[in-house]
């Protein structure tokens, strides 16, 4: 492992021991809260312990600069100081002591970030001891956490910071019709994974639509075995949590500390958590009908969908996506591997962003998470193709700035402006192009991954390789 990252792991165990892990409380996760003497419920008892990397000032000099937001500058500067983007502009001045990076014919960007990976709920090696992204026990898991069965050491995280992707969401799988949490992740070296949580961006919610969820439980001769018995499942998962919700609010407006408290229920945390706007929902969901329809539930139960998944016929409601302030993550040109999945067309991400809608690229997988710039070009070029007008720095929004907002911490990372994470990738060339690659990948300012720097990288156990039996 790099001499930095052994430093900035050794910070987080410090910080790991002497941190304050929450209000106490009476031996189930509650605590006297506001001082009242009513049951509260620490809503992040799992903090994130992050702690960025050492990082020095760094000014990258007459590159192509991609802000993220739109925006395209030829022979542009980029300033990280302390951890944040300072400014960037033409002919910057290098702060005394600098460390200072010859841009010139090169390009650069806010670090990647992808909405939907499994990395570390199925890390590498692939074996079925590694399966922790689906709990198929129940369609309703709303009690799980995806970051409970993260593990640190999957050595794809590395293959994924080569790449450029400073920040990733995982997810758990699409088995259940409520899947459990999301957890937003800093693409560090960490032994736990407090130690790489983002800290304070908002937990998420996993839901499924389609035929994952039929398939999985009607095979087993439970509900739900079709399209109708998923509605009726979330319907009813709603409906509890609307009246658990109730029932919490009527005893805290009581305001009365003898009182005996609602009987705590972990699923209806999550789901009462939706219900409060702040836990994020994202969904899995392939068709437009599909999608229309949890539009409308969203509405009765009134809550809010951030972000749908795969969305491969998304195209189809683009105007019904902007409406809502629906985001949409999608594949560049996955498609008719079954039949939810058969009307897809590679225009999807093009035309999505016509129609004003929030639009991005996703990886779903351990392999395309390491070139997603170049997803985003063929998503780009298709659009082209249709005679759609997209710039190149539109599109570059569509793996920085536009996943960020999915996630709710577009305010910290996305762009390159000035107060931001200065996390920043350092291309070869055009990130559209299919010989560009990251030179340099920083987060938070701290110079994460040097590809003319092998001593850099951080090396994990699986990477290292098991000796033969007998050999010494």
């Amino acid at each position: 492992m790099m001499a930095g990252a052994l430093a900035g792991l050794a910070a987080l165990g410090l910080a790991a021991c002497n941190g304050d892990a929450g209000e106490t409380g009476n031996g189930n996760g509650a605590s006297a809260g506001n001082g009242d003497g009513l049951v509260r419920f620490n809503p992040d008892p799992y903090p994130s312990t992050y702690t960025p990397f050492p990082s020095e000032v760094v000014l990258i000099q007459g590159a192509t600069v991609f802000d993220g937001i739109g925006g395209e500058f030829e022979n542009y500067d980029v300033l990280m100081q302390d951890g944040r983007i300072a400014s960037i502009g033409e002919g910057l001045e290098a702060p005394e002591g600098a460390t200072i990076i010859d841009g010139r014919g090169r390009y650069v960007t806010p670090g990647v970030i992808d909405i939907h990976s499994h990395l570390g709920v199925y890390p590498s090696p692939g074996v079925s001891a590694h399966n922790d992204g689906n709990e198929i026990t129940s369609p309703v898991t709303a009690e799980v956490w995806a970051e409970h069965g993260v593990w640190p050491q999957d050595p794809g995280f590395d293959a994924a910071l080569a790449g450029g992707v400073t920040t990733l969401h995982v997810l758990p799988g699409s088995a259940n019709l409520f899947g459990g949490r999301g957890v937003t992740l800093r693409n560090v070296p960490s032994r736990t994974v407090q130690g790489m949580k983002f800290p304070d961006a908002p937990y998420t919610l996993k839901m499924a639509c389609g035929e994952n969820p039929k398939r999985v439980y009607g095979g087993q001769g439970r509900a739900p075995g079709s399209r109708m018995g998923n509605m009726a499942g979330y319907r009813e998962a709603w409906q509890r949590a609307v009246e658990y919700r109730r029932s919490w609010q009527r005893y805290w407006d009581a305001g009365d500390a003898d009182a005996t408290p609602p009987t705590r229920n972990l699923e209806l945390d999550t789901l009462m958590g939706v219900l409060e706007g702040e836990i994020l929902i994202q969904m899995h969901c392939y068709r437009a009908d599909e999608m229309a329809l949890v539009l409308d539930m969203a509405r009765e139960f009134d809550y809010r969908i951030t972000t749908f998944h795969h969305a491969v016929e998304a195209y189809k409601i683009g105007d019904l996506l902007a409406e809502d302030d629906v985001c949409a993550a999608v594949w560049a040109d996955w498609g008719g591997f079954k039949m939810e999945a058969y009307d897809s067309i590679n225009e999807n991400l093009a035309l999505v962003h016509a129609a004003g809608a929030c639009a991005m690229i996703h990886s779903d997988d351990q392999l395309g998470i390491q070139r997603l710039n170049q997803e985003v070009a063929k998503a780009l070029a298709a659009g082209r193709r249709l005679g759609i007008e997209v710039t190149d720095g539109e599109a570059v929004a569509w793996f920085t700035s536009n996943p960020a907002r999915g996630l709710g911490i577009f305010d910290e990372t996305g762009s390159l402006e000035a107060g931001k994470r200065a996390d920043v990738v350092l291309w070869s060339a055009h990130p559209f192009s299919s010989y560009a690659v990251a030179d340099h990948v920083y987060i938070d300012g701290a110079l994460m991954f040097d590809r003319d720097d092998p001593e850099r990288r951080t090396v994990r156990d699986f990477t290292l390789g098991q000796p033969g039996e007998g050999v010494l």
